[in-house]
C-alpha cells in the first residue's frame, strides 16, 4: 500500500468547509478518543505516530521545523537553551492552552514526539524529548527537554 508524504497532505479541495477544523476536534481525538480509548493512555501510540509525523516532515533545518510548527498551529516554538547536545524548546500557545488545570498530567506527549522525528531526522542522530511543563498542570507554557546523542 502506498504510504502519504506530508506535501500530499497539504493538498486539500475543499471548496466548502475548508482546510481548517476546530480546535474542539483535534482535542477530543488526542484527550479522550486516544488518552481514555487506549492502553497506557495511548503514550505509546502518540510517541509512535508522532515520531512518524516529524520524520515526515518538509524541513531541512531547525528554523524551518520551528516556523512549520507555527505556520501548522501547533504552538510558537523558541529554543530557550541550547549546547551541542542538549536543548529546551518552549511552546507558546499549544493546543492545550486554556483547558482545565489537572496537575501532574502532562497532555503534549505528540508535540514532543513530532520534535523528537523531525529532530532525528534533522540531525542524523538519536534524541529523545521528554516533556517538562505543560499548561495543563497550571505551567505557564508547554516545554521540552531535548538530548542529543553521539
Amino acid at each position: 500500500m502506498k504510504e502519504f508524504t506530508f506535501d500530499e497532505l497539504r493538498q486539500i479541495d475543499r471548496t466548502q468547509l475548508g482546510d481548517q477544523v476546530p480546535l474542539e476536534l483535534f482535542r477530543a481525538i488526542r484527550l479522550i478518543g486516544m488518552r481514555q480509548g487506549l492502553p497506557l493512555e495511548g503514550k505509546g501510540t502518540t510517541a509512535s505516530i508522532g515520531r512518524k509525523i516529524g520524520e515526515s516532515l518538509p524541513v531541512t533545518t531547525l528554523d524551518e521545523l520551528l516556523h512549520l510548527f507555527a505556520e501548522l498551529r501547533i504552538g510558537l516554538p523558541q529554543i530557550v537553551e541550547q549546547t551541542e547536545r542538549w536543548m529546551r524548546i518552549a511552546i507558546e500557545d499549544c493546543f492545550c492552552k486554556g483547558l482545565p488545570v489537572m496537575e501532574e498530567k502532562k497532555v503534549c506527549d505528540l508535540e514532543g514526539a513530532i520534535l523528537e522525528g523531525a529532530l532525528g531526522k534533522l540531525l542524523g542522530r538519536k534524541v529523545s524529548v521528554r516533556e517538562t511543563k505543560c499548561n495543563v498542570c497550571g505551567d505557564e507554557h508547554c516545554e521540552y527537554d531535548v538530548r542529543i546523542y553521539e
